[in-house]
């Protein structure tokens, strides 16, 4: 914590941090009239809006003391934002500010008492965090007088010309504040000091290495091995140790280092060395264009192997140990300058990291270096080339000359044809095939060109808008529409990577926008799209964000009151990354360590979609490994083999693009070394971990037949029964398990090949819905029911998939109009009557009577699901407790701490005596989603992981509350839906069961209508359970969002029932009134109401009471004969709360009226 001190000597502990829109009323309340002077009228969200920096001083009641913000321009008032430069070095003496260097206070607001002190730390805070930052400048009115604070800490600027101008400069210089470290040799005499730094910080054991192993690291020093500290005011604050012994080789091995030579040097000739001395510093470094770290190595240049002994010379040194007092560790690059020029014939300087070591801020200038894909080394990777130390990286507009120099530099990436030809278009006519505006920008060092950014006017704005939630990081209604654009390209040498910000930030004050948007296609798109990963170094700065659920609007019956076609237009799906103005000069946290999903299941796709959604983290190395990887994309309606449970479909993929973060290993798990940490993959790869996570979930698996003689007359009750015993032989090759998508697709392909054509019966074998599913993608396949029979397993009387005995009985009637034959309690006895199954052509089943036996040219099984064999064993051959279903905690831990799991493979412990609950139960992406919720405090600084679950909770398993849902296309044509309360016995029979304790049912249509749709709502009014059956296309995720809601909120659902005012509930679901309930942010909105509700106060007996205090009121003195909600309702519209409601309502409607149109806006009545 810091103190600042006020003109009377008062002391405040404070905070310094980044601005927040909620800071903005009391920042207001702080402007006064002798700010306006200086700074003209401002608009604080504006401001904040635009800021590259933005700082906020709080007290210990959080309570704001100063405010200041900082653009990298002065007021648009006195100059053109990118022609700022030559302006202030023609009128005023400031010929070493740069754009790299310079940041301008635009504000500066403080409680007057302590507007000094907090002048002075928010300026000092500043400097810190931005190291390249050397000035900031003031410029404003001559008729402006600064208040003392500030003139305290700004000097006046020379002004070279133009006496009579109407503006002053002043500026305050970084070595007032946080002077840069002066760094020297190291000598034994600061040992004593140094020791102090490492007791506080590091873990080395005196024991391990002696209690004077510095010392002895000092004095070691010779021609290859050096030792330097930096010291404030003579006394050493931070050590660092360099050696010129270099394992090249090991790095070369573990470390795609091909761009960079691999770290070494040809030993060249006097003849050559006189030849190349003219070479810009950093040209011999090849240019590679994966930064990232999640593109495939083959994208990356690989023109330099592994050098061989004897032919060429390390071209790298290292640093072996380093240490800084925290409070001056943002100086850390001030070393750099020093210790390159100890070695003056090494271009490079690497150091290595254990993988759990967080980021520290010398690491920030340094360049993350791409693991080879088989490497196992628990270190990272970071190097730094002698030419980052250049400050000379300057940004302008690409020029026609530099079309050769661009060319060498992107000329081996996969993309760089399309930007030559981008770049052609700009030079000639400043705009693309399409017409829309151009910019391409370039960055060059000693007049080299080592970079280049594409840009072009954002036309799709108000569809981005709509579909993905960039209102997270801006105010959509502070920035024009000309201040937005799409970032076509961007290349960088990697030796200036820690530019890569500057150059971004740059190219939108040159370019005179605000905003910067990425679009990433999925891979099945056009290729020039797809592959638009020639931004891969820039992702990293970039923020993805997530895509925003949309209304399924009925667009006839809505007409003019329809949205605009530029929201409602189908587009081909895709990814979206932002960066702005504010995102420019705020750092990510990089976490390095090593987290393995296992599993591409629900739960862990929405594990791994919370981590790659954190804006301010920088996830390296996730990595997903999975049969198939990411699930595959339903080209063809006739694929859809199974059943959907409505999480993610083909168009959340492209919009969640996971493959952009996430390292994916296409494989099988087999193995897990816990002593080692590392998961085996299937053909022995090892992937080492820090935390694993198992996500596998369940999967049908192969039945294995009784052996059951059924040429007797044999029945069930004569077979002993093993459900879950393992199929030992050989597969027949027409036996499909469906699992995922890719298995669909597989079976799509073989019954094309195989089967849809010729003769030969289908058996569908299964109790699920995915036997249905599968049946009617057979039938529209054209395939004739006749030659489709459906063999249900027996099981617990009355007991169906369907959710209701009306669907069922539609379905089982739709199948006998379709000829499909139906066999119930059936056990699969043999496979071609007990000989070679391959391949198969009949199967012989037990039944209650006799005996059946099929003809059959495939056999589709869906017989049940368990842990697959490969997981098990893994699992159970690594000492993990496995009771049926891996064992796991309340916070997901299994009896090793390395090592969560989630979704239907787990089950809680036997202690919390819930053996009849599992994550089974519950929806599986918000499981996936709470892991990832109990995990982010272990590398998120944000956030403070918990101390501790008290005793009493620790013994309750958590209560999930979304729906749990599954759907599909049944056979007679049907569109299925059904979502459900979790529960351990579901209503699905609610007709047989008494409506008092039940609550009720609201039902319209019929199944053999095909519009048939049911609503339970439980004795509180709350709806908990939909099902659908319709012959007409299901909006499903705008019925989903019915889950839960009030029937009161549903218009009086339940009134307009029971007055015969509602006949069909499609055609209601579908009226406008509706459609503000199937807005995304329709739940943001119930929380606003909510909160006005408890703020609300109205006057008692006696002061003012809240609405939750009423209500206490009422339970223990009841209002006599009057209806409770009669009386809350009359209580509420006296209260000030219904004014605020009122309000509320209409700023959604208007704040939303880009999607809700069809509701009436004030300005329009």
């Amino acid at each position: 914590m810091r103190t600042v001190s006020a003109w009377s000597g008062e002391v405040e502990t404070v905070t310094v941090r980044r601005t927040e829109s909620a800071d903005a009323r009391e920042i207001s309340d702080l402007i006064a009239p002798a700010t306006e002077a200086v700074f003209g009228r401002v608009n604080v969200i504006y401001l904040l809006e635009k800021a590259n920096l933005a700082v906020t001083l709080t007290n210990e009641k959080n309570a704001v003391l100063a405010h200041a913000a900082f653009l990298d321009h002065p007021g648009t008032d006195l100059v053109d934002p990118a022609e700022w430069e030559p302006w202030l070095h023609r009128h005023f003496s400031t010929d070493k500010c740069t754009p790299l260097n310079t940041l301008f206070l635009h504000l500066f607001v403080a409680q007057p008492d302590f507007s000094l002190g907090s002048a002075k730390e928010i300026v000092r805070t500043v400097f810190s965090a931005i190291t390249e930052l050397h000035y900031i400048f003031l410029v404003i009115p001559n008729s402006a007088c600064l208040e003392p604070a500030l003139l305290e800490i700004f000097e006046p600027v020379k002004r070279l010309q133009d006496p009579e101008s109407q503006c002053t400069a002043f500026v305050c210089h970084r070595h007032n504040f946080c002077p840069t470290l002066h760094i020297r040799r190291a000598r034994v005499e600061d040992h004593d000091d140094l020791m102090l730094i490492v007791a506080e910080q590091t873990k080395v054991s005196c024991a391990t290495y002696g209690p004077y192993f510095l010392a002895e690291l000092i004095e070691a020093q010779d021609d290859d091995v050096h030792a330097a500290v930096c010291e404030n005011e003579g006394t050493a604050v931070g050590f660092i140790s360099v050696s010129g012994d270099v394992n090249v080789k090991l790095l070369n091995e573990c470390f795609e280092l091909g761009p960079f030579n691999g770290l070494c040097k040809t030993v060249e000739s006097p003849e050559d060395t006189e030849d190349t001395s003219q070479q810009t510093p950093g040209e011999k470094v090849q240019y590679h264009c994966d930064t990232s770290q999640k593109l495939s190595a083959t994208d990356q240049l690989n023109e330099a192997a592994t050098p061989e002994p004897g032919q060429e010379a390390p071209n790298a040194f290292c640093i072996q140990l380093f240490f800084i007092n925290k409070k001056y560790e943002m100086r850390s690059v001030d070393f750099l300058p020093y210790i390159f020029s100890l070695f003056p014939d090494r271009d490079f300087c690497v150091i290595t990291v254990p993988k759990l070591t967080p980021e520290f801020p010398l690491l920030q200038a340094f360049l993350r270096v791409v693991p080879v894909s088989t490497s196992t080394l628990p270190q990272e990777l970071y190097l730094y080339h002698r030419s980052g130390l250049l400050k000379s990286f300057e940004v302008r507009v690409a020029v026609s000359s530099d079309r050769p120099a661009i060319e060498s530099l992107v000329k081996q990436l996969t993309l760089h044809e399309s930007m030559l030809e981008d770049l052609d278009m700009f030079c000639q006519a400043r705009q693309d095939t399409d017409r829309t505006a151009l910019q391409a920008f370039v960055a060059q060092v000693l007049g080299q060109v080592v970079g280049i950014v594409i840009i072009r006017n954002e036309e799709d704005i108000d569809y981005i808008r709509a579909h993905y939630n960039i209102e997270n990081f801006i105010y959509f209604s502070h920035h024009q529409r000309e201040e937005h654009g799409q970032l076509c390209h961007f290349a960088l040498n990697p030796v200036f990577q820690h530019y890569a910000k500057h150059f971004l930030k740059e190219a939108l004050r040159l370019a005179h926008k605000s905003c910067l948007y990425y679009p990433v296609y999925p891979s099945y798109h056009s290729q020039k799209n797809a592959s638009a990963h020639s931004l891969t170094s820039a992702l990293s700065c970039m923020a993805p964000v997530r895509p925003r659920r949309q209304i399924v609007y009925p667009l006839e019956e809505l007409g003019l009151n329809a949205p605009s076609q530029r929201i409602t237009a189908e587009q081909t799906p895709y990814a979206i990354n932002h960066i702005n103005r504010k995102l420019t000069l705020e750092p990510k946290v990089t976490v390095n360590a090593r987290i393995v999903v296992v599993g591409a299941s629900d739960t862990g796709i929405a594990f791994l979609e919370v981590f790659a959604f954190c804006p301010h983290l920088r996830f390296n190395n996730l990595t997903l490994i999975s049969t198939h990887g990411f699930s595959a994309y339903y080209t063809d309606e006739n694929t859809r083999f199974l059943a959907t449970s409505h999480s993610y479909d083909n168009k959340d993929h492209a919009q969640l693009s996971l493959r952009s973060w996430v390292n994916v290993i296409v494989g099988k798990m087999t193995g897990i070394n816990r002593a080692d940490k590392h998961v085996v993959v299937y053909g022995g790869r090892r992937v080492p971990y820090d935390h694993l996570i198992l996500c596998t979930g369940t999967q049908y698996q192969v039945p294995c037949p009784t052996g059951a003689d059924v040429s007797q007359p044999t029945t069930n009750g004569d077979v002993t029964a093993q459900p879950h015993q393992r199929y030992p032989g050989p597969l027949p090759s027409n036996l499909l398990t469906l699992n995922d998508t890719h298995d669909c697709l597989e079976a799509h392909r073989w019954l094309q090949e195989n089967f849809v054509d010729l003769e030969g019966n289908a058996v569908v074998y299964g109790n699920s819905l995915d036997v249905y599913t599968c049946v009617e993608t057979l039938l529209r396949l054209g395939i004739s029911g006749s030659r489709v029979h459906v063999v249900h397993l027996p099981d617990d009387p009355g007991v169906t998939c369907f959710s209701s005995p009306v669907v069922a009985k539609a379905v089982s009637e739709a199948l006998g109009r379709n000829g499909v034959h139906v066999y119930s309690n059936c056990v699969l006895a043999q496979m071609n009557d007990g000989q070679d199954p391959e391949p198969l052509t009949s199967v012989s089943f037990t039944t209650d009577r006799a005996p059946l036996r099929l003809q059959c040219s495939v056999f589709i099984n869906f017989s049940r699901k368990g842990v697959d064999y490969d997981a098990f064993k893994s699992i159970n051959d690594a000492c993990l407790v496995f009771d049926g279903r891996l064992v796991i905690d309340t916070a997901f831990h299994t009896n090793d701490p390395t090592i969560r799991a989630a979704g239907p493979l787990t089950k809680f412990a036997r202690r919390y005596h819930a053996d009849r609950w599992s994550h089974a139960d519950f929806c599986s992406k918000e499981v996936g989603a709470e892991l990832a919720a109990v995990m982010l405090p272990l590398f998120d600084p944000t956030l403070e992981p918990e101390e501790g679950t008290p005793s009493d909770l620790d013994n309750l398993i958590p209560v999930y509350s979304h729906a749990k849902i599954e759907g599909g296309r049944l056979p007679g044509g049907y569109s299925y839906l059904h979502a459900v309360k979790p529960a351990l016995n579901p209503p699905c029979n609610l007709y047989w069961l008494p409506r008092s304790s039940q609550g009720r049912e609201v039902v319209t249509g019929t199944a053999m209508t095909g519009d048939y749709f049911h609503l339970y709502l439980n004795q509180y009014g709350l709806v908990e359970s939909i099902t659908c059956l319709s012959l007409k296309p299901l909006p499903a995720s705008n019925y989903l969002c019915l889950y839960g809601k009030h029937e009161l909120l549903l218009n009086r659902l339940c009134g307009r029932f029971e007055e015969g005012l509602i006949r069909d509930l499609y055609s209601y679901f579908n009226e406008p009134w509706c459609l503000a309930i199937y807005h995304d942010r329709f739940a943001d909105f119930e929380e606003e109401v909510r909160q006005i509700m408890e703020s609300a106060k109205v006057q008692g007996d006696d002061d003012l009471l809240s609405m939750s205090e009423i209500i206490q009121k009422m339970v223990e003195d009841p209002v006599g004969s009057e209806d409770p909600y009669v009386h809350l309702q009359n209580v509420f519209e006296k209260s000030d709360g219904l004014t605020h409601l009122k309000k509320g309502v209409l700023n959604y409607l208007k704040y939303n009226r880009y999607h809700l149109p069809m509701y009436a806006q004030p300005e329009t009545m």
